[in-house]
């Protein structure tokens, strides 16, 4: 099923941040970089995200780079077969088996690299996140720049008045926050409406 593992350490890389920080950006970086010294590389995405494509990833500066989309963890296991390298793309909308999948790729000498929201709309850790950085050997939190200060932004704030927590959206429906920003908007969004 896995390519000989016996000369290759396999390890997990968590790239995380807010939205527009650049976390698929430094993805299709890295994966390109493996395809560049013939290393062979799968890319999976949740079949959920179609925001800008069904079969690729591609970041908000439309660099893109050629993806599986899977409807569960588990098919990740199924269709990555013989390869180096294996990227996840928006990983937080993974069932929490994903954090076990990777580890398993990983025991079996695959680099894994995975991108990810860090926290969800309401500033809370998001899915499988918390638990996936805590196995991974390499946590690299990007940042985005707050539209209301310019300070360095770590919160995605939701513009649409949508309580689910999964809702997928660009930049007419979310802004990076840097902190103080974001708890002055929550603060002001959970004060009562005056009539």
């Amino acid at each position: 099923m896995f390519l000989e593992s016996s000369n290759r350490a396999g390890r997990i890389e968590v790239i995380c941040g807010s939205m527009f920080s650049g976390k698929t950006e430094e993805l299709i970086r890295r994966l390109k970089r493996a395809r560049f010294a013939n290393l062979k590389v799968e890319i999976f995405k949740p079949s959920v995200d179609t925001r800008y494509s069904k079969e690729q990833v591609i970041s908000h500066d439309s660099n893109a780079i050629p993806s599986t989309p899977v409807d569960s963890s588990e098919s990740i296991l199924l269709l990555a077969q013989d390869v180096n390298v294996v990227g996840i793309d928006e990983v937080q909308f993974f069932d929490e088996n994903i954090v076990e999948v990777c580890v398993r790729l990983a025991e079996n000498g695959i680099r894994v690299i995975c991108a990810g929201l860090d926290m969800d709309y309401t500033g809370r850790p998001f899915g499988p996140m918390p638990a996936l950085m805590a196995v991974a050997e390499e946590v690299t939190k990007v940042h985005a720049i707050c539209v209301r200060c310019g300070e360095l932004a770590q919160f995605s704030h939701r513009l649409t008045h949508s309580s689910r927590l999964v809702e997928l959206g660009e930049k007419e429906s979310y802004e990076p926050l840097c902190r103080r920003c974001f708890n002055s908007v929550m603060a002001l969004e959970e004060q009562p409406s005056s009539r």
